[in-house]
């Protein structure tokens, strides 16, 4: 079996869907938390696949919340390895910091379901899947595409929704990895936030139920299409 790793910031905000498609591509996953696991043991950098995960925090916040210092020289030792790497929302976030490219304010929240635009870059990448099936947004900041990256996708809100360097570091904006069945987690979880950002958790209940199917096998095809592309 390989072995996968997720860093997860909140016990909610898992790999999601693509726990089943990790499974079925032969990886066994395991969980560390980056608020006291320890990022420097030698199965960080080992593991066949590092996913970072989203999290309620600015990946530019390492001032206030001092961990964030460890998990980005975590990513960097993994950068420098070149072996696979997935972050998803903050954790593409911190990949992009890791790699010299900023991270700021968008200076309104993006929150819900919508679809992507693909680059001609991304037309041609595994997030050809998508098509036009609406994606998960919950997040108020976004990030620089790092030199060498190439720009995958974006939307009207946020021009930046996704990078890739090479084959095997893939940072996506948006939640791909979305599970219906554990979408009022999030609305409880992030309650606070969405009654300031004047959103209905009754929308976003509806239409994670509504697209749950949809998004769930899109999210395997861009998944397993960006595994079997992976360099050894």
């Amino acid at each position: 079996m390989k072995t996968a790793i997720a860093l997860r910031h909140l016990h909610f905000e898992d790999v999601g869907t693509l726990d089943a498609v990790l499974t079925d591509q032969g990886y066994t996953l395991h969980y560390l938390d980056p608020k006291g696991d320890d990022l420097n043991s030698v199965s960080v950098q080992d593991a066949d696949l590092l996913i970072v995960l989203g999290g309620p925090i600015g990946a530019y916040d390492e001032q206030i919340y001092p961990f964030l210092e460890n998990e980005l020289s975590a990513l960097r030792k993994r950068l420098e390895t070149g072996r696979p790497l997935l972050g998803i929302c903050l954790g593409a976030q911190l990949i992009a910091r890791a790699l010299g490219a900023k991270v700021y304010p968008l200076g309104v929240k993006e929150i819900g379901f919508a679809p992507l635009t693909l680059t001609p870059e991304g037309q041609a990448s595994p997030l050809a899947a998508l098509g036009e099936t609406p994606v998960l947004h919950w997040h108020g900041d976004q990030f620089g595409i790092p030199a060498g990256g190439i720009h995958l996708a974006s939307t009207p809100v946020g021009a930046h929704q996704a990078f890739s360097i090479g084959r095997n570091v893939l940072g996506l904006q948006f939640h791909l990895e979305a599970d219906a069945n554990k979408i009022e987690q999030w609305l409880v979880g992030h309650a606070s936030e969405l009654s300031q950002a004047a959103i209905d958790p009754r929308e976003l209940r509806a239409d994670a139920a509504r697209l749950n199917d949809r998004l769930t096998k899109a999210a395997r095809e861009v998944v397993v299409d960006w595994l079997s592309e992976l360099d050894d």
